[in-house]
């Protein structure tokens, strides 16, 4: 059961649900491309040490995607991002003031981007690397509108 189910309280829907975009997987995937190329060129020890190195981001960066949840309820916005190290948010829809978005032309290309939830009291809150940003957004003020 994810975090955003379990936390869920009474008469509480989900409105929408995203996760971490798949380009938080670009370095592994580089790497893994890198030592492609490694071997390719008989270049065995070079390869196996970025093997090595790939298999390592690959692992953390998917421990980090699994880890992390975004949701928009008919109640609140509710973040949880990380795996040893958990960062969470969790805010009633009445206390948000903003939900700014943040892409560059590579992130809105791939509807990729980074996401500040702004709280009444100034709390800025920035979550990078969001799938469907500007849904999350659209989801949060539907949600809100009277």
């Amino acid at each position: 059961m994810s975090y955003v189910d379990k936390n869920l309280i009474p008469n509480e829907t989900v409105v929408f649900r995203t996760r971490l975009h798949w380009i938080i997987f670009g370095w592994p995937f580089l790497f893994l491309l890198a030592s492609c190329v490694a071997f390719w060129f008989d270049y065995k020890h070079t390869g196996e040490v970025l093997l090595v190195i790939t298999l390592i981001l690959f692992l953390a960066r998917y421990l980090v995607y699994m880890a992390s949840e975004f949701a928009v309820t008919n109640k609140r916005v509710i973040v949880k991002v990380g795996f040893l190290q958990r960062r969470t948010l969790e805010l009633m829809l009445t206390k948000v003031e903003a939900i700014a978005v943040t892409q560059s032309l590579l992130g809105q290309m791939f509807s990729c981007g980074t996401i500040t939830v702004t709280g009444t009291g100034g709390t800025k809150e920035p979550f990078a690397n969001i799938r469907s940003p500007l849904q999350f957004r659209r989801a949060v003020q539907a949600a809100t509108a009277p």
